[in-house]
This record gives C-alpha cells, structure tokens and sequence, in this order.
C-alpha cells in the first residue's frame, strides 16, 4: 500500500512538471501592478485554468470595475473557442468566465 502512494505521488510530481515545462511561461501586461496584487500570477493562472481547463493564449493584469477593481483576466483557448477568465487580484475570486466576444480587448 504504501509503495502505491510513493508512485502516486511520483506520477503527480512528474505530470506537474511536465505541464509546468509544456506551456511556454506567458510574459503579461500589467506587471506595474503586481505590487498591488494579494495572489500571485501563478495563484491566478492555477485558478483560471480550474474555472476552465485549455491553453492560455494571453494574460494580463489590469484595473478594472468588480471586485477589488485590480484583477487578472486571462485568454483560454479550448477547442477552437476562446474564453476570458477574469480572476480578482486581491481574493482569486473568478469575476467573469465567458466566451470572448467578436471584439476582443
């Protein structure tokens, strides 16, 4: 049993690591602000990515209205549709999860 648990564990580790090293780490706008922010970029990717699963094709940092008024919104590309993820700077709060629009910001 306990042998189960170590290649478990071993298997979760190497999966992390092989997703962690797949996705090209993303540069983001509004970096001035991370200053401001209670949860990390990291934290923030980790939540959106749960709210809906794919491929993060843009992200950013910005001010906007909801919330604490500082949040992250993320480009999530699944199937050939694209979502926006907003998550709240302060709390990791999801704020928005909908398909972009035709016009995208």
């Amino acid at each position: 049993m306990h042998m189960t648990k170590t290649r478990r564990a071993r298997a979760l580790g190497l999966t992390a690591l092989m997703l962690a090293s797949a996705a090209p780490a993303l540069a983001y706008t509004g970096q001035k602000l991370a200053g401001k922010a209670k949860v990390s970029i990291a934290e923030a990717r980790a939540i959106a990515l749960k709210a809906h699963a794919g491929r993060i094709t843009d992200q950013e940092l910005e001010r906007e209205a909801g919330g604490s008024g500082l949040r992250y919104s993320f480009d999530i590309r699944r199937k050939g549709i694209t979502q926006e993820v907003g998550v709240d700077a302060a709390t990791g709060k999801v704020l928005e999860n909908k398909p972009e629009g035709r016009n995208p910001d």
